[in-house]
């Protein structure tokens, strides 16, 4: 049952994600693993499944990390596998039938088993352990009716809606015969409060008006033989932006060219022939230019830059703060550096940036363009666009190169990271990647443009951009969801405890007044 509920992990995970993107089956794909998790004899093999659960999924979904990181991936899955086991404990607990569901037990399961599912979410959204990569509610990103959620309380209260209506459904479809029709209805409409919240959440919160407008041009080469030839590239097709027939006599605001997409440093007086031509596309393209390069500054660690380039020289930098396990550093290198032996993991550990923080970007008329600019990883890191939000950025940009794992589903996957940044913040996003994906969403999540891994070439987008003093719900107050379901989780945890204990009446020393179970999860007889 241990290998079924790895399997059950390990297929949500695959199924819901970009690329296959089957985003209706989170509504109930959770129903196989929550079966098996009631059908566990005692609650401590309800918490090895749900382990094992984790432990499929957290792989399943990462994949085509495999070539950098090895077996550290099986690590991974296999420690922040554990997280999951509080979900599957609460299933068990709430709606496993003895012999029949309880009403109480009904209501409390809507609420709490929820909860317990964002707990791990949230645990292994620290960076270290891969960072808030696949977060169920992630799964809606193609759905902006749904993602209107995130505006009210971030990718959270989307998974939250996610796992009630799998929840409803599982009760709709288990109770006891002999209740079948109320608990029926009751299942029905729990899962119809889950499914229409977002759509009711669309409805009752129209986007911000725009104050103006701005075009942006995504620069995406390809794939290429190396550094020198993706810069070319790049020049390349900005220069095509300069023609009067270009884009239809239409100008770009700001050009983006994708993360690492020149290879050297610009602020050095040996790069000043580069730094030149830079500044020359920007002037015959009438737009400044945000690209990326790896720097060593004197005295320093290796950094990833985003440096914005005008007519006149460098205008702002920003320095990359989250960095990626394994990939750029490793986590607790002291006792997993021997990963570099056997994988292409991190040689050395790159030097964090000091956070979020904006570019004065200005538009071709002159208009102030401040933008929130981050690089590749940092996109799945609500907390990191809603600083830039705060700041006053009018639109969130990022930077990406994804070369390494060209032709899987890591691109796709993190593409689509942006429909869920945009919902959060209520700002358009846009993504230029060295070979894809190049995206863009409106404030709403909606999709604009979509370049994938096989193309390359130009992709230009005319957005909407609100007033920089903005602020969604979820950009004012926060992860309060996230804590409510941490505060939810714990009085659940001490409430069994003390069950448990005998301290709220019933049999002491009985889990849910089942001395059967206590015993059989002991291994000692209940107190009398």
């Amino acid at each position: 049952m241990r290998w079924l509920s790895f399997l059950a992990g390990g297929a949500i995970a695959i199924l819901v994600f970009p690329a296959p993107s089957l985003s209706y089956v989170a509504w109930f794909g959770l129903l196989p693993a929550m079966v098996l998790f009631t059908r566990a004899a005692t609650t401590r093999e309800a918490a090895w499944r749900g382990w094992w659960f984790g432990a499929g999924y957290i792989i399943a979904m990462l994949y085509w990390m495999a070539p950098e990181i090895g077996p550290g991936l099986v690590l991974v899955g296999g420690v922040a596998g554990c997280l999951y086991s509080p979900f599957a404990m609460s299933v068990r607990k709430l709606l496993k039938p003895r012999p029949e569901l309880s009403w109480r037990r009904c209501a409390l399961a809507f609420i709490v088993v929820p909860a317990c599912w964002v707990i791990p979410e949230w645990a292994r959204s620290y960076q270290g352990l891969g960072g808030p990569w696949d977060l169920y509610g992630a799964s809606q990103w193609q759905h902006p009716a749904v993602l209107a959620l995130a505006a009210v309380g971030g990718v959270w209260l989307v998974s939250v809606a996610l796992i009630m209506a799998n929840v409803g459904l599982f009760i709709l479809l288990t109770a006891g015969w002999s209740r079948r029709v109320p608990f029926a209805a009751f299942g029905l409409v729990a899962f119809a409060v889950a499914a229409g919240a977002g759509p009711l959440a669309f409805a009752l919160t129209p986007p911000f008006p725009a104050v103006r407008s701005a075009t942006i041009s995504l620069v995406q080469p390809g794939l290429l033989a190396n550094p020198v030839a993706q810069a070319d590239a790049s020049e390349t097709l900005t220069r095509s932006l300069t023609g009067p027939e270009a884009l239809g006599g239409k100008k770009p605001d700001l050009i983006v060219w994708g993360e690492s997409s020149i290879d050297a440093d610009l602020t050095l007086p040996s790069s000043r022939p580069l730094l030149k031509q830079i500044e020359t596309l920007a002037a015959e393209t009438g737009a400044e230019i945000l690209v990326s390069q790896d720097a060593t500054p004197p005295g320093k660690g290796h950094e990833k830059w985003a440096v914005l380039v005008g007519p006149t020289g460098i205008k702002g930098i920003y320095v990359k703060t989250r960095l990626v396990p394994f990939g750029e550093y490793i986590p607790f290198r002291q006792a997993l550096g021997w990963l570099t032996f056997v994988s292409r993991a991190a040689g050395s550990n790159m030097t964090p940036g000091t956070g979020a923080h904006l570019l004065p970007a200005v538009s071709r008329s002159g208009q102030p363009l401040p933008i929130g600019v981050l690089i590749c990883f940092e996109s799945a890191f609500p907390d990191m666009s809603r600083v830039d939000a705060d700041l006053g950025a009018q639109v969130i940009v990022y930077q990406s190169s994804t070369v390494t794992f060209q032709g899987t589903w890591g691109p796709d996957q993190h593409g689509s990271l942006a429909a869920l940044r945009a919902a959060e913040t209520g700002r358009p996003v846009v993504q230029a990647a060295l070979t894809g994906d190049s995206v863009a969403f409106d404030a709403r999540g909606r999709e604009l443009a979509w370049m994938g891994q096989s193309a390359h070439g130009v992709i230009t987008v005319q957005l909407g951009l609100p007033s920089g003093s903005a602020r969604t719900f979820y950009d004012q107050y926060g992860d309060y969801v996230m804590w409510a379901c941490v505060a939810i989780s714990a009085l659940a945890g001490l409430v069994m405890l003390a069950r448990r204990k005998g301290f709220l009446g019933g049999t002491a020393g009985a889990a849910d007044g089942d001395a059967a179970e206590y015993e059989a999860d002991t291994g000692q007889p209940v107190a009398s």
